[in-house]
């Protein structure tokens, strides 16, 4: 079980605080910290990448850089939920294309679970960029 904990501040502020101990500031009005659906997002675009870099990692690939970006749309009436999520994965190194693409391939039918999530509402859909050294 994974616990985690909100505690209010001032305005729409809160601190937040899960099971690691490490703590971030929660603002719904985007003054003093991301909005709960930024996180998301973060959290989308972490989890990928880590499964990603994981792969890459397992398989030898020579990156020296991951960024992993992300495009969302919003359903127009409540609750707002993504309907539509691009990511834009940007890969520096001598790697493969199919090495990255299997990666990418993989973690979004089997490994991530923040992308499992919001499949069921989102349309999720993945672009590579591909960098130089």
């Amino acid at each position: 079980m994974t616990n985690a904990k909100t505690t209010w501040i001032e305005k729409h502020r809160f601190n937040g605080i899960s099971d690691s101990g490490h703590q971030i500031v929660v603002d719904g009005d985007k003054t003093a910290g991301n909005s709960p659906m930024e996180l998301v997002l973060i959290g989308l675009c972490g989890c990928t990448g880590y499964d990603v870099i994981s792969i890459l990692q397992k398989k030898r690939e020579p990156f020296t850089s991951l960024e992993v970006r992300a495009q969302a749309e919003r359903a127009t009436e409540q609750p707002s939920v993504y309907t539509e999520i691009k990511l834009i994965y940007r890969v520096g190194g001598k790697v493969t294309r199919k090495a990255v693409e299997d990666a990418v391939r993989l973690s979004k039918e089997k490994y991530c679970s923040v992308s499992a999530m919001l499949a069921k509402t989102a349309k999720i859909t993945a672009e590579v960029e591909y960098v130089d050294g």
